[in-house]
């Protein structure tokens, strides 16, 4: 137990460096191994690389003042795609990978849409995933919408590493100040400009008032924030770091906690720099007096994949089936994940290691099937991970001397007290390990190993039943590899057959997939009757049988049709185990296909702090949304807990409509190692949805006032919000990997408050004032809590920083609903004993039936008054940059020249008429 501790928090010590994909360290005041990866789908363009460079290197500057000379950008290595030209100067990469990239250099996630965003999806102060930048942007050629290349990636970094949020609102541009007045969203309010509204249809654009909208009060939709071109106010990065002296972060003097910003929303009305600043980042650094040196590059290229599978073949693997489960585990790896070009050999271990099989090149089923014959085929000896691990690398030099890059795939069920002796050897090669652990006994210590060479730590029980052998074998695909060329993963489903002898069941080929598909069914004692029909009805017969191991399999030749594949397995002992899985690679390359990527926000956890599980599903760069997605989460013995994931911005999610669905998750049933596998599946429910994604996008620029003239840029190609495109459905799985629990003592008790309410809306309605929010559950955001409690303030941050003495709302008749459903209130406005109060701030604390309290949730808000408009922006007689377009005024002069003009000649006419008739009748 004293080595599993120690174990323990040195992964934790590892984690406090960077997030879990990010491989990013903090030295001396400098970020070290930061990685920015150039897509594939991004044709060769060597300026791209010099002004990634230019960027960082001006950016590093920015970065060292904003932070009062705390941080830089020391080294950087740029990934560059292996489809661009080799060039001398290009070096293969150790652990660097598309996996682990900080920022992301590809096309834009919808045409036309180049805004910078990161993507985010954990809660305040916690890291972020990515940094996306466009090409376009990277080469400064949107400049004007979004300002200077190197500011804003200082913005962007913010979110990524300290988990701040905008001072900004798409959603809520306007809002009622305290002053009574309508103000634009923004931090600080030092920032000074005008509102407008600014269209154009065709060649002809307008600049005009903006009115009021009649429900809110506030501005019409349209309505923009032009700020003026020259201001004085040095805050703040986080809303429009564009403007020439904003130079630093909102602080706690200059934060505008009125505004309706996500980093209020998020950060419960801390400034951003209050938020940064009790990071670990600028706690354990201290000013430079000197100034930074400039970033070191390297530039690295993506060459072909090495991999090595160190295989256990020690006593231990004979138990519960472990070695014909690692055996058709491995085929289903040499078969269908490994892709063709890569490299590939075999290692076997006991308490001696010895090479299978030398490096074979993958070109075809023949190389495939001649790695399957060196698979092991007894289990007897000891247990050796150091000597399996360095025949692994003598098996990699073969093919390069310098390992950087290779793979060692190292799987293992039992102890062994001398793997740490080589963890210096492995983290000083280059290569990378991925540990699959097999079984209760797998050595803790290799799970080091992974962590610091950016492998994945992948487990199985020895519940055959729950298919984890092959999902962590199938989960290893090349993650440097074009997504249009990985195996991904549709159905994995197992099951122990007693009574009833049939698994039966479908399978989704949508088609974003049907390439390469490849059905394996596994069995624990004999082979079932497999039957299988296409969507059409037809039977598909010739399952390729391996009796030795125990397993079938058939790859469906060309690209499989599309629609609903039905499967029934008939077996022929009781009891009997049978699986099934299903992998298929995209249609076609220029179609991204759909896919699920599963994680849990800690590699390694001490009970009781609650983890939470997070599952997001794309289409390219578009999230798909309406899915069911569940989260299979197994312990060492085999228990599973089932939970629905939710995509509804309450709870453990961040944000509604992102295509990332969260819980949290609490039930731990035991200590150890615990693995995660994600299931998706799209019906008619399913969409894409073209919204204003991610919620983190850098602010478009409308333009600049300058001289007291507005000078605008092109508006944003607009898309509509609301448009859906309906998807076929779809079936994924993904696993997640795996994670470990300790200090769990049993039994424990309720430890576990509701989650945080983070969507409180209010509405007024007269007197009367209207709330809604999700609910939250006894536990988090599971069960049902006991009562809710509203409170009321005519102060903000009195109701933050002392709820319990805030005016209370009755709330006897407010029956709680389950977890996740839609909550509402309505309670008559009341007064207000603050003096000089504008506003009525709400907010609401959950309370369990254990008396737990959550957190306070976000404050909603409600004006006393209605706001004015200023009265340059109601009366805009004088406003030289107001009313019609040109054409608009051409339009008019000359339609008055056409009216004066009919108007004289009927005048004209009746003059001329009068005059004759007035002249005396002559007779001849």
């Amino acid at each position: 137990m004293g080595l599993f501790r120690s174990i323990v928090f040195l992964l934790v010590l590892y984690l406090l460096q960077g997030s879990k994909t990010s491989l990013v360290r903090l030295n001396n005041n400098g970020y070290e191994d930061i990685i920015i990866a150039i897509d594939p789908h991004v044709p060769e363009d060597e300026t791209l690389i010099e002004q990634i460079k230019d960027m960082v290197t001006t950016a590093s500057t920015y970065l060292f003042e904003a932070t009062e000379k705390r941080l830089f950008f020391k080294s950087v290595s740029i990934l560059i795609p292996e489809n661009w030209k080799n060039k001398l100067q290009y070096r293969r990469p150790k652990h660097e990978s598309y996996n682990h990239a900080d920022v992301l250099v590809a096309p834009p996630t919808l045409p036309g849409r180049d805004e910078p965003y990161t993507k985010q999806y954990t809660a305040c102060e916690e890291k972020g995933e990515r940094i996306h930048f466009t090409p376009d942007f990277v080469l400064g050629k949107k400049l004007n919408e979004y300002g200077p290349r190197d500011k804003l990636f200082v913005h962007e970094w913010a979110h990524l590493r300290w988990g701040v949020f905008d001072e900004y609102n798409d959603n809520q541009r306007f809002y009622s100040a305290k002053s009574k007045k309508i103000e634009a969203t923004r931090c600080s309010k030092g920032i000074t400009g005008t509102n407008k509204v600014y269209k154009c249809q065709g060649n002809s654009c307008s600049i005009n008032k903006c009115r009021i909208d009649s429900k809110t009060k506030l501005y019409e939709k349209d309505c923009q924030f032009f700020p003026d071109k020259i201001q004085t106010a040095k805050t703040s990065i986080m809303f429009m770091q564009g403007i020439d002296s904003v130079v630093g972060f909102c602080n706690e003097e200059t934060h505008n906690r009125e505004a309706p910003t996500l980093q209020n929303k998020m950060c419960d009305l801390r400034s951003t720099w209050e938020v940064i600043s009790n990071s670990e980042d600028l706690k354990n650094t201290t000013p430079m007096v000197a100034p930074p040196p400039s970033p070191v590059f390297s530039l690295l290229q993506i060459s072909e994949r090495i991999v090595c599978l160190v295989l256990d073949k020690s006593g231990s693997m004979s138990t519960s089936d472990r070695l014909n489960r690692m055996n058709q585990a491995a085929k289903h790896f040499l078969l269908q994940t490994i892709e063709n070009g890569s490299w590939v050999g075999m290692v076997h271990f006991d308490s001696t290691a010895k090479i299978q099989s030398k490096l074979i090149q993958i070109t075809g089923n023949d190389k495939r099937n001649n790695l399957l014959k060196s698979l092991p085929t007894a289990a007897n000896g000891g247990t050796s991970i150091c000597a399996g691990i360095q025949a692994g690398f003598q098996v990699m030099s073969e093919r390069n001397e310098q390992l950087n890059g290779s793979e060692i795939v190292l799987l293992s069920d039992g102890e062994d007290s001398t793997a740490k002796n080589c963890l210096a050897e492995v983290e000083k090669s280059g290569a990378v390990i991925h540990f699959i652990a097999l079984g209760p006994d797998a050595d803790t210590a290799v799970t080091q190993m992974p962590n610091i060479t950016g492998g994945s730590h992948l487990y199985s029980s020895d519940k055959a039943q729950n298919n984890g052998l092959i999902d962590a074998f199938g989960a290893l695909a090349s993650g440097n590899t074009d997504i249009s060329q990985q195996s991904l993963q549709l159905e994995s489903k197992g099951l122990i057959l007693t009574s009833n002898p049939w698994l039966n069941g479908t399978v989704i080929i949508d088609s974003t997939v049907g390439k390469d598909t490849f059905f394996l069914v596994t069995w624990s004692t004999n082979r079932p009757i497999i039957s299988l029909w296409d969507p059409s009805g037809k039977s598909m017969g010739n399952f390729i049988e391996d009796s030795v191991s125990k397993m079938a399999y058939l790859s469906v030749p060309g690209t499989a049709k599309v629609g609903v594949w039905t499967y029934s397995l008939q077996a022929q002992r009781n009891p009997e185990t049978l699986t099934i899985t299903v992998n298929s690679r995209a249609a076609n390359s220029s179609v991204p296909p759909i896919t699920v990527n599963a994680k849990m926000n800690k590699d390694t956890n001490s009970f009781p702090s609650p983890m939470i599980v997070y599952a997001e599903v794309l289409q390219g760069y578009i999230p798909v949304l309406g899915a069911n997605v569940t989260a299979f989460i197994e312990s060492s013995s085999g228990k599973t807990e089932v939970l629905e994931l939710l995509d509804n911005g309450a709870g453990a999610d961040t944000f509604k409509d992102d295509g990332v669905y969260s819980r949290y998750f609490t039930a731990y049933s035991e200590n150890g190692r615990y693995s995660l596998k994600v299931r998706a599946h799209g019906g008619a429910n399913a969409v894409t949805r073209n919204l204003r994604h991610p919620p983190n996008r850098a602010a478009y620029i409308p333009g600049w006032v300058v001289d007291g003239k507005i000078e605008a840029n092109p508006p944003r190609p607009e898309i509509d919000e609301d448009t859906q495109t309906n998807l076929e459905s779809f079936t994924r799985t993904a696993t997640g990997g795996a994670f470990v629990v300790s200090n769990i003592s049993f039994p424990f008790p309720d430890l576990y408050p509701p989650s945080q309410i983070t969507d409180l809306e209010a509405t007024p309605d007269g007197d009367m004032i209207s709330l809604t929010w999700t609910a939250p559950g006894d536990d988090f955001d599971v069960g049902k809590v006991k009562q809710y409690i509203i409170r009321t303030s005519g102060s903000i941050l009195d109701l933050r920083d002392n709820f319990d003495d805030a005016q209370q709302i009755n709330t006897t008749d407010l029956l709680p609903k389950e977890a996740s459903s839609k909550e509402s209130f309505v309670f008559k406005r009341g007064s207000i004993p603050e003096e000089n109060a504008t506003h009525i701030f709400i907010a609401i604390q959950s309370v369990d039936k254990s008396n737990l309290t959550s957190k306070v949730s976000n404050i909603a808000q409600v004006a006393l008054f209605i706001p004015q408009a200023d009265s340059d922006e109601s009366d805009d007689e004088n406003d030289p940059n107001s009313g019609l377009s040109i054409s608009s005024l051409v339009l008019i002069v000359v339609g008055s020249v056409v009216i004066v003009s009919i108007i004289l000649s009927t005048t004209i006419c009746i003059l001329k008429k009068k005059r004759n008739s007035s002249r005396p009748a002559t007779g001849f």
